[in-house]
């Protein structure tokens, strides 16, 4: 013998999640969209790294 089934749908007590647990919302997945998108936009560092007196010799001469 079964039991009945319920008129409606089961409520949420403790332990259950909802459906949409492990979802990102809609707000949330917007931010990473526009991070992302500053992320693609940054200018690429230049190959020069300036006269910072990095590549110079012990004696200084170049």
């Amino acid at each position: 013998m079964s039991a009945p089934t319920p008129p409606g749908p089961a409520p949420q007590g403790p332990g259950l999640q909802p459906p949409e647990y492990g979802r990102p919302s809609p707000a949330l997945i917007a931010r990473a969209d526009r991070g992302y998108a500053r992320f693609l936009a940054a200018p690429a560092p230049d190959a020069d790294p300036g006269d910072h007196d990095q590549d110079d010799d012990a004696a200084g001469a170049r």
